[in-house]
């Protein structure tokens, strides 16, 4: 095992306290598998932590806690419930990872999910992690990168109007595909293989279903091989992610939200690790939300959090030198 001051360290935050952020993040730390990997901090409020171990019966002792303070006489909290209190602890215990991580405090962060209804009626502009992460690092775009254990699928465009998205920039794909490349080194590939997908039905067939994959993907592309990246395309959309889930290419550039999200949580909703990019931080999320529904009921499954550690720490390591843990995508 290695020397625990040789470990990066590695911030969870716990999400909405009414969700099942704790509850997972108190079952994954649980797996003895995943405590020579990275020394692990919980970021969040005493309180919602302590009422998630009696639901769990486990106790927080693989990892610290920095305790955000935040619910201060709250103590009974409310599992399922809609509340401005609770959005406004959620963002705050993000600011509390990311700075940490601007400081070097943290090698990394982890963030279980937070209700963005429950942020709205706390009073704050917030359209999601990624973004409001990417603010508090000053940086004024970013990206989102979805992995699994079959393939990754980054995007040139999220959380804005599908007419939106259309409008391609070729500099954007360009950035986009640079960030996908970066991101698949430090999860250890040397050389990546990347599919482009095109915009348009069949990648715009030569032309016949609209210009914008000729105009904008083709040079993007062709851009992007000069730097040496190994990329190829655009790929038509509803063939090439079958591809890649049989092994053919490593990363795919998706072109909007919903082209990368529909495949990757059809083909491993539960195992997807959500991995944000063109941040100076490193930052792994899961990618399910909530879950008010069973929140409080013991009935949570950890795997995605246990994979989005893992991803975690791979990333830190590979950063911080050539000491790092293998086998990232051992199964929880």
């Amino acid at each position: 095992m290695p020397n625990r001051e040789d470990l990066p360290t590695i911030a969870l935050t716990i999400g909405d306290p009414a969700g099942i952020g704790s509850e997972v993040i108190l079952k994954a730390l649980a797996d003895p598998r995943l405590w020579p990997l990275a020394r692990w901090v919980v970021v969040g409020d005493a309180s919602a932590v302590a009422r998630a171990e009696r639901v769990t019966g486990l106790k927080l002792e693989a990892a610290e806690l920095w305790d955000a303070g935040t619910l201060i006489g709250i103590d009974d909290i409310g599992f399922g419930n809609l509340d401005r209190r609770y959005g406004a602890a959620a963002v705050e215990y993000v600011r509390i990872a990311t700075e940490s991580c601007l400081r070097g405090e943290a090698d990394a962060m982890v963030t279980a999910p937070l209700n963005k209804e429950a942020v709205a009626l706390s009073g704050r502009p917030f359209s999601g992690h990624t973004e409001y992460i990417a603010a508090l690092c000053g940086v004024a775009e970013s990206r989102m990168l979805l992995s699994s254990e079959r393939f990754s699928t980054v995007h040139v465009t999220t959380h804005i109007a599908l007419r939106q998205a259309c409008d391609l920039d070729a500099p954007r794909v360009i950035r986009t595909i640079e960030l996908g490349y970066e991101a698949m080194k430090l999860l250890g590939f040397d050389r990546p293989r990347i599919a482009v997908c095109g915009l348009n039905p069949h990648a715009g067939e030569h032309g016949l279903f609209g210009h914008e994959d000729r105009a904008f993907i083709v040079p993007a592309i062709d851009a992007a091989r000069r730097q040496g990246i190994p990329c190829s395309g655009p790929h038509p959309g509803d063939t090439v992610f079958l591809q890649a889930s049989r092994g053919a290419f490593d990363l795919v550039v998706a072109m909007y939200h919903d082209q990368g999200h529909i495949a990757m949580k059809l083909i491993d909703f539960e195992g997807t690790v959500n991995i944000s990019l063109g941040i100076p931080i490193i930052r792994t999320s899961v990618d399910h939300g909530t879950a008010f529904d069973i929140a409080g009921k013991n009935q949570a499954d950890p795997h995605s959090m246990k994979r989005a550690m893992r991803v975690a720490a791979r990333m830190a390591a590979a950063r911080r030198g050539p000491n790092r843990p293998d086998a990232p995508w051992e199964r929880c």
